[in-house]
């Protein structure tokens, strides 16, 4: 999962309900640069192949291509707002958007997770092995506005850091991006980035200001992941539902805000399951949560060759199999970009409550989070 950094802030959430939202706020329409220089803080993120499946144990449980009776994508364009793109065999139609990082045009992914996003959404299928992406069909703008490979140019590294000093990348830039990939012509954009504050405290009124005109103005499906646990911002997580206080309003005492998948008027936020349709435990809960997809055991394209990956490696870290909501969003994506692609007179906003309409309802006791916490299929 790629984090964000937020300053913390007045709260922007009243006593009940999603943020308020000030159109004021939204960020002029600029070619993506980086905010400040930057400098190469840790060596490039590695990765690996351990042996799994010759047909990928998340795309057999969604059951892909039976989606491709129906719908491959063809004439959408979605894109990720990310860590970066790199430039792939199976992703011929990837276009770079612009960089918010350093000074590439967003197809390269030192930090080997953009890549992983965008093959779930559009990866051509191979005769080599069972993988592809959801929607081969449609094409991929990369947009960069994060890193935890650099930092800001002549910071000095603390020692008690294993980050390096690494991490660039605010929900300000992010903004921007949303605006960016909004008037690039995208369809539908990705965004497997989060940033938490405690309560209503996050301070990103210029990100809610941004997705809203994507939605409203461009009529953009925006899809983004509902966060991990892991990350020390969102470690508090949230209260899941009651039994006993079924109707109790789930925004009341809320403990952590996740941005952008808060703005749930705007925003589709996805939650991971297991293989077995269960909650992941990683998944931050809240009344955003809006369905949920796999986000265990995960293979896709890897940024450094032509092959695929299951796990990545950080410089002096532990190996870890590709797992988290980061994941699961892109297959979300994938989706509403086959039903935009079937059904193109539905707006964006039609395109996301058919998404949530038509998909499963969890496992009993599979509730992830609050909300209609369901797993996602083809919405015929």
């Amino acid at each position: 999962m790629a984090a964000l950094s937020a300053l913390i802030g007045a709260p922007a959430a009243g006593a009940s309900g999603p943020p308020a939202i000030d159109p004021g706020q939204l960020p002029a329409a600029a070619a993506p640069a980086p905010p400040f220089p930057v400098e190469p803080a840790n060596a490039c993120i590695n990765t690996f192949t351990v042996p799994s499946p010759a047909h990928p144990p998340a795309q057999a449980f969604l059951d892909v291509e039976a989606a491709w009776r129906w719908s491959r994508g063809a004439g959408q364009t979605v894109a990720v707002i990310d860590t970066g793109v790199a430039r792939h065999p199976r992703l011929p139609q990837l276009i770079g958007g612009g960089d918010y990082v350093a000074t590439s045009d967003g197809t390269e992914d030192c930090d080997s997770h953009g890549t992983v996003v965008a093959g779930l959404i559009g990866a051509q299928p191979s005769p080599s092995d069972g993988f592809a992406g959801m929607a081969p069909d449609a094409r991929i703008i990369s947009i960069r506005q994060s890193s935890e490979i650099y930092r800001p140019k002549g910071t000095q590294p603390n020692p008690n850091d294993p980050k390096n000093g690494g991490g660039v990348g605010t929900t300000t830039t992010l903004a921007q991006a949303v605006r960016t990939a909004a008037d690039s012509g995208a369809t539908v954009i990705n965004i497997s980035e989060v940033a938490c504050g405690p309560g209503g405290t996050v301070a990103d009124l210029a990100l809610g200001a941004a997705v809203q005109y994507a939605v409203q103005v461009r009529d953009v499906v925006i899809v983004a992941s509902a966060g991990n646990n892991d990350n020390p911002a969102c470690k508090a997580g949230n209260a899941d539902i009651d039994p006993l206080h079924p109707a109790a309003d789930p925004w009341d005492g809320l403990r952590t805000a996740v941005t952008p998948a808060w703005y749930d008027s705007y925003v589709l936020a996805v939650g991971a399951t297991d293989l077995n349709g269960q909650p992941s435990k990683f998944t931050v809960p809240g009344p955003w949560v809006g369905v949920a997809a796999p986000g265990e055991e995960i293979v896709s394209l890897d940024p450094h060759s032509a092959g695929l990956i299951n796990a990545t490696q950080p410089p002096n870290g532990q190996r870890n199999a590709l797992a988290g909501t980061s994941f699961a969003a892109p297959y979300v994506a994938g989706l509403a970009a086959l039903v935009r692609s079937r059904y193109p007179q539905l707006s964006a906003t039609e395109v996301i409550k058919r998404i949530e309409a038509t998909a499963h309802r969890p496992p009993e006791g599979g509730m992830n989070g609050w909300g209609s916490a369901v797993s996602i299929r083809w919405p015929r």
